[in-house]
């Protein structure tokens, strides 16, 4: 029926074991990974009393997940996608249990836990790439976007719950029962990811009987409009509309520097999410892809521009939440458009362009809003980075016809069968060209 809104579309978890397993290990190390990430937060501050230190947990995290990535998108077009996620899983299970160990032996060196956090985000880093890949192999065509929104729901939920969880761990236990948390969480995604099919790269060019990639992957999205609009629409909104790191500042001008309605900044960013996610049924079918994308980024912009003049407490929550609503849109829209448009045997190297962008943009965001606060204002910062990346974002939009047009591929791309342990599944039916 024209019109209706549909919630959520389960039909990937109802009716495709592999994903769902897939989807199970995923989301439960997604809430372990946010416990450890307060837990790690929280130990940094007890051994430096430093804002520095905690600032070094970003360096320890980011640099890892660039270069990392990077050389994981290649692998995932070399080897088996199924074995690179499982070694990866056990590098983030044995770097979970070092941080469980030092926290046990009360650590002071605060070298040693940075040195573990690097450890686990390097591990992350290079099965990212190919865990992004597995939806696009383990679902038809009409549901990957659907796939792709159960698992930013997910996402949001451990964003939610997790710190949450976290904060009455450390504090009726300590650390180390956050990151033995987090342990048993990457173990039960070990058993899930074991689960899974072979999953080789298809097409892929072979040396003496090894698959070698013919193409980095930032040659492969630039030579695609679809796909560099994508991301350029992703990193326009990123790069110039970060609101995170002036959440503070904003808190502590207009607010009284409440340390509840701060946590209420972020939570109402993730509740934006977790509604969109929820109601992403009627999204999730939209052929249009590239239009919703470029719409919610634009959205996006306009919803943090309006929350830098936001005075009541309500309005700011509600501008929010409306970004986060929007970037979920946004994130689940360009997924699906990245997945379906490449090739498979492209799609680690594109994935990892993807991850390097997704995780560079949020970063270098924070850091200019911090800057053009520190020499303006807050307000100023918030509404100057959310009209440029509107302005930005109609530029792609403006610019990138084959982006606009855009549509996602129907049902004709049949299902493909779940193959049982030991097997392979077969690629799915797509662009050969890139």
């Amino acid at each position: 029926m024209r019109g209706r809104v549909r919630f959520l579309d389960t039909r990937p978890l109802r009716g495709n074991q592999p994903f769902r397993d897939l989807w199970i290990g995923t989301s439960v190390s997604q809430l372990g990974g946010q416990m450890a990430n307060v837990a790690v937060l929280a130990q940094v501050w007890d051994l430096t009393g430093s804002p520095v230190g905690t600032g070094a947990i970003g360096l320890a995290t980011g640099l890892p997940m660039v270069l990392f990535g990077l050389l994981g998108g290649t692998l995932a077009d070399t080897v088996d996608r199924r074995a690179l996620v499982r070694a990866t899983t056990a590098g983030q299970l044995l770097a979970a249990a070092g941080l469980c160990a030092q926290a046990l032996e009360a650590n002071r060196n605060v070298l040693l836990l940075l040195a573990l956090v690097a450890l686990r985000s390097a591990c992350g880093a290079l099965g990212a790439p190919a865990r992004r890949t597995l939806p696009v192999r383990l679902l038809p065509g009409d549901q990957v976007a659907a796939g792709l929104a159960l698992t930013n729901v997910s996402f949001q939920a451990a964003m939610l719950a997790g710190p949450a969880m976290a904060g009455l761990i450390i504090a009726r236990w300590d650390f180390s029962a956050a990151y033995a948390t987090q342990a048993v969480a990457m173990a039960i995604s070990m058993l899930a990811v074991a689960r899974l099919p072979v999953v080789r790269p298809e097409g892929a060019a072979t040396t003496g009987g090894r698959r070698r990639p013919e193409r980095g992957g930032w040659r492969i999205v630039l030579r695609r409009p679809t796909l560099w609009g994508s991301m350029a629409t992703d990193l326009s909104a990123t790069l110039l509309a970060m609101p995170i790191a002036l959440f503070p500042l904003v808190n502590e001008i207009r607010f009284g520097g409440n340390p509840q309605t701060l946590g209420l900044f972020l939570s109402a960013v993730a509740v934006g999410g977790i509604t969109a996610g929820l109601l992403s049924g009627t999204v999730t079918r939209w052929r249009r892809g590239g239009l919703v994308q470029l719409s919610a980024a634009a959205v996006w912009g306009v919803a943090l521009a309006c929350f830098g003049l936001a005075g009541p407490l309500w309005l700011a929550l509600g501008c929010l939440a409306v970004a986060g609503a929007a970037d979920t849109v946004s994130v689940v829209t360009r997924s699906a458009l990245v997945q379906l448009e490449t090739p498979d045997v492209y799609r680690g190297r594109v994935s990892s362009v993807e991850h390097v962008i997704g995780v560079a943009g949020p970063e270098l965001g924070n850091f200019r809003g911090g800057l053009l606060a520190s020499a303006t204002s807050a307000s100023f910062s918030l509404v100057v980075g959310g009209l440029s990346a509107v302005l930005a974002v109609a530029a792609v939009a403006a610019t990138n016809a084959p982006l606009r047009a855009y549509r996602t591929p129907t049902a004709t791309v049949t299902a493909k069968p779940t193959a049982p342990e030991g097997t392979e599944a077969p690629a799915p039916v797509g662009p050969v060209e890139v």
